[in-house]
């Protein structure tokens, strides 16, 4: 009788903590709907409130959402101000008591509306036809400056036939004279150049500052008097094939004075004035016509004076500059392998890190950089705190804050089910030696929700665009789905990418691909070492960048099953031509033009091994890409049905290059038609997700010695 109530307690015991313990499933296709993000926190002046972009997706119309929010610093307690759709640019005003950003109107035009805290009351105080951006506001809150793009006439050749009232006739043809006519996305772009407004913090109308034909652009940094503001611009005469040749400009707007502080050839971006208004700060480098730089942190005088660089220390590229409240020092982000931190550095050029973990709104792939919207990362009260975007490799980017001393403490948790009803796949960092000259290469390896340590599984080597970028330890939507279908994925930062200082970066200078294949087959090899991976059913995918290496390396080698090349570029000759950044890509990723020097950029480019592939390789890109245009996926298409080698062609609809997995539903599109086609030639036909086999040699193909294959010719980002 005892032993049967002990048997009923510890049974009730049993089915309560059963019933208490969460059922964890794997994370699927629909569950990308539910994702949210955390963007350009703007902490107020005093520290209270911390003012950031939340990204959603709505299942109806499929697309994302970005709306305005308020966190309290203290308690937490979270509220929207703006629900727009497509809400952006938060600023607070000096005093803390207003906020404006930017939002659709009724007719879905984006305008400036302004916030005030007091009352919860909104209000538009523009009406202008083109979208504005880089809000910033006057020391005494009164205006607002912003940039804008001026139309102006479209190009005309000739003398059109004017058509009778009624008729319908064919739309006139297009004329362009333009260097940049298209942009990817969006197409053709509309003829003009973005100027510097203002516009009173109460309403009216926005008064042009500058003119020209060049563009001017944001962010707008005052003097702390309000008399004059700083801007970068392109206004050299070789500005449409060098756009990234800026130069930082002083403008006093009562009475359009302007100045030009810097002068050289290069970028020089991001100015911010310091608290007391004597210096000035910036990013930039000195332009060598090198497939990367560093972007550099500069300060100099406003009044006058040669700028000095504040950075010699710090082997990274910088951006976002912010000063300290007390001017001693600025804040900058910086990405050291794969993981971005705020990284103080003192005017006697000290340097420290305060904050890591940034985590960027692109959350299909665990880049470390910026995604498709660049808000900014940080912000710093005047209290000292920083608000950040915090991320792992189990949660999209959540607003944090930084306290003096302190971690950064989470004041938002956005995704709660990916810790509380759904089980990732773990994300294991994997030291890699390169078989080409023993450097180290940072990889990572995610496995299965229900990974078994005692088996095998096949594996996906996921490779990044760029080539000048970087992953980290962050969440990766696919790789993810990848992983919950029963794959070990793989990822890793080649020669070639960023955050690893300009030596790493410049191994493939003018000569990519190249030796970063040999990276990547070196992460194939650890993993298989490993004991973990199945060499017999290896598969590779990779985008933008990563497609131009997965063509390349199905060239090579005959070791992977499957292959998935998305965005690539395939011609050298075609894509610089093409691309709609064809005025830096022609300078920084070939030695001559391709008229001049033909051989060479077909020795680097994947369609010249086309003749060595057998490996079933389906391609995939945007109808609206114009970075790396269909036409480049269709040439491999083309190439490989002539030689009939199996493969696919998959074009997705609207998307562009940087929007290829903008839309929740084509993502799940993607993700399953990818593992359709590795599925489709695995060894195994796969029925759950744990898979065994035994080791067999792999087939490589030998070396050949013809002038096309990789590592005949040494070679920013696409």
């Amino acid at each position: 009788m005892i032993r049967w109530v002990w048997a009923c307690g510890l049974l009730a015991i049993v089915s309560a903590a059963q019933a208490e313990a969460p059922a964890y499933r794997a994370f699927s296709p629909k569950d990308l709907f539910d994702l949210q993000a955390a963007s350009g926190p703007e902490i107020s002046p005093d520290g209270l409130q911390v003012a950031y972009v939340r990204t959603t997706f709505d299942l109806l119309s499929d697309k994302g959402q970005r709306s305005i929010w308020l966190v309290d610093v203290a308690s937490g307690e979270t509220r929207p101000i703006g629900t727009g759709g497509e809400d952006g640019n938060p600023r607070w005003s000096p005093d803390g008591s207003r906020l404006a950003f930017v939002t659709p109107d009724a007719n879905g035009h984006p305008q400036i509306e302004i916030f005030w805290l007091a009352n919860g009351a909104r209000r538009a105080i523009t009406n202008v036809a083109e979208a504005p951006s880089d809000i910033a506001w006057s020391p005494d809150g009164r205006q607002i400056v912003f940039s804008m793009l001026v139309p102006r006439a479209p190009d005309q050749i000739g003398t059109p036939l004017s058509s009778p009232e009624g008729a319908k006739w064919a739309a006139p043809i297009r004329i362009i004279t333009d260097v940049q006519y298209l942009q990817d996305g969006s197409g053709y772009v509309k003829p003009g150049h973005r100027h510097l407004f203002s516009v009173p913090a109460d309403g009216g109308a926005a008064r042009q500052l500058t003119d020209g034909e060049f563009d001017d652009q944001g962010p707008v940094s005052f003097t702390p008097d309000g008399k004059s503001l700083v801007f970068s611009s392109a206004r050299k005469k070789d500005r449409g094939l060098n756009p990234s040749d800026t130069d930082i400009y002083r403008l006093w707007p009562a009475t359009g004075d302007l100045h030009q502080l810097t002068n050289r050839v290069g970028p020089d971006d991001t100015p911010v004035i310091s608290p007391d208004g004597r210096a000035i700060a910036w990013a930039g480098y000195d332009e060598k016509l090198r497939s990367y730089e560093n972007y550099r942190l500069y300060v100099m005088d406003l009044g006058a004076g040669a700028p000095r660089l504040l950075s010699s220390a710090l082997d990274r590229s910088t951006d976002q500059p912010h000063w300290t409240p007390d001017g001693e020092a600025l804040l900058v982000t910086e990405t050291d392998h794969g993981v971005t931190k705020v990284v103080r550095i003192g005017l006697d050029e000290q340097v420290s890190i305060l904050a890591s973990g940034l985590a960027s709104t692109q959350m299909d792939r665990p880049y470390s950089q910026d995604g498709p919207y660049p808000e900014p990362r940080f912000s710093i009260a005047r209290t000292g705190q920083i608000a950040t975007t915090q991320g792992n490799p189990a949660s999209p980017p959540d607003v944090a804050i930084v306290e003096k001393g302190e971690r950064p403490r989470l004041l938002t948790h956005l995704n709660p089910d990916l810790q509380t009803s759904i089980r990732l796949g773990d994300v294991q960092h994997l030291a890699v030696t390169s078989a080409y000259d023993k450097r180290s290469i940072d990889a990572w390896m995610v496995t299965p929700p229900n990974y078994d340590p005692k088996r095998k599984y096949p594996a996906i080597l996921e490779i990044h665009g760029g080539p000048a970028a970087s992953y980290g330890p962050y969440f990766g939507s696919e790789d993810q789905l990848y992983a919950a279908a029963g794959y070990i994925v793989l990822y890793a930062n080649p020669r070639g990418s960023s955050s690893y200082g300009m030596d790493f970066a410049m191994k493939i200078d003018k000569n990519f691909p190249s030796h970063d294949y040999d990276d990547l087959m070196s992460v194939i090899d650890t993993a298989i070492a490993s004991g973990h991976v199945d060499p017999n059913n290896l598969f590779v995918t990779g985008g933008s960048g990563g497609g131009v290496l997965t063509s390349w390396i199905v060239g090579k080698t005959r070791r992977f099953r499957a292959a998935v090349a998305q965005k690539p570029g395939i011609n050298w000759s075609s894509e610089l031509l093409l691309t709609d950044g064809y005025g830096l890509m022609t300078q920084l990723f070939a030695r001559k033009m391709p008229w001049d020097d033909p051989q060479t950029l077909w020795n680097q480019s994947p369609l010249s091994l086309v003749g060595h592939v057998t490996t079933p390789t389906m391609l995939m890109v945007g109808e609206e890409d114009h970075r790396t245009p269909s036409s480049e996926a269709e040439q491999y298409y083309a190439a490989l049905q002539l030689r009939g080698v199996p493969t696919a062609l998959a074009l997705v609809p609207g998307a562009g290059h940087d929007s290829l997995a903008a839309r929740p539903s084509q993502q799940a599109a993607e993700v399953s038609a990818i593992l359709a086609w590795f599925n489709r030639y695995r060894t195994d036909r796969p029925t759950g997700t744990g898979v065994s086999h035994t080791a067999t040699t792999e087939t490589t193909l030998e070396p050949l010695t013809n002038s096309g294959m990789p590592g005949a010719h040494e070679g920013k980002q696409m």
